[in-house]
């Protein structure tokens, strides 16, 4: 389920949270600050989301207003109820919010949306850096304009923390892409050389929000044993955990 969290009212899988711990809110500043972003300003940003390993909670940045209002507005209809985590690497990332996920045909899992896309807000200022929640889509040569998934997202894990050379090649691939001078700022090189994530992503999918709480449940979703770490199951899903990851 996914949330706003509201205290003392029933969980549903992902709901709006409007207040926070002073955990969470020092949490959100030390967040804000190591990746460049701006504080928000609402609480109504927060939304949790619940797993049969327990629960993540994340900020949705007003600096892509179509994805937060997008997502906000699944939430609160309970699209996301009984979606599942069907793809999950690890040292990388986890991926979910497909409805067809709710079914029990495991092959059509990461084909399913809403029923329509998201006009992309790609932003240099918006990383995928550990923690980063980020729309999911089709691939450039049938999606050009790069626009996102209705519902499915991803919620980048990350490794190792990565190496000035490797931030160095990420802006020359960028910059080459672009067609134009691409440059990490240097809290964004902090932040990939402290935490890591996934640069080569980077100016390629929409980063709408972050995990600000609950690191330890993405990264026991990260580990989930697929038919690729385990040998078991059909190879085709490879990368599908072999026991479902239900947003309870």
């Amino acid at each position: 389920t996914i949330f706003r969290r509201i205290l003392g009212k029933p969980s549903r899988s992902i709901r709006r949270m409007n207040r926070l711990t002073s955990l969470l809110l020092t949490l959100l500043i030390t967040s804000t600050i190591t990746s460049g972003c701006a504080p928000q300003d609402s609480m109504s940003n927060y939304f949790a989301i619940d797993t049969n390993h327990g629960r993540m909670v994340v900020i949705i940045y007003d600096e892509t207003p179509g994805h937060r209002d997008n997502f906000s507005k699944l939430a609160d209809e309970e699209f996301y109820n009984g979606t599942t985590f069907h793809r999950v690497i690890q040292g990388f990332m986890i991926q979910g919010g497909d409805p067809n996920s709710k079914d029990d045909d495991p092959y059509n899992d990461g084909m399913g949306d809403p029923g329509y896309t998201l006009e992309a807000e790609i932003k240099p200022e918006l990383i995928n850096r550990r923690g980063a929640l980020v729309s999911a889509r089709q691939g450039d040569q049938v999606n050009p304009e790069r626009r996102s998934s209705g519902s499915q997202f991803y919620v980048v894990q990350g490794g190792q923390p990565l190496t000035e050379a490797m931030l160095d090649q990420s802006e020359q691939q960028i910059s080459q892409a672009l067609g134009s001078s691409f440059a990490y700022t240097d809290a964004q090189r902090n932040t990939y050389t402290t935490v890591g994530g996934a640069p080569w992503l980077d100016m390629q999918y929409t980063v709408f929000g972050e995990l600000v709480e609950g690191f330890e449940v993405l990264d026991a979703i990260a580990l989930a044993p697929t038919p690729g770490t385990t040998g078991q199951g059909d190879p085709r899903l490879r990368d599908m955990p072999l026991e479902k990851i239900e947003m309870t």
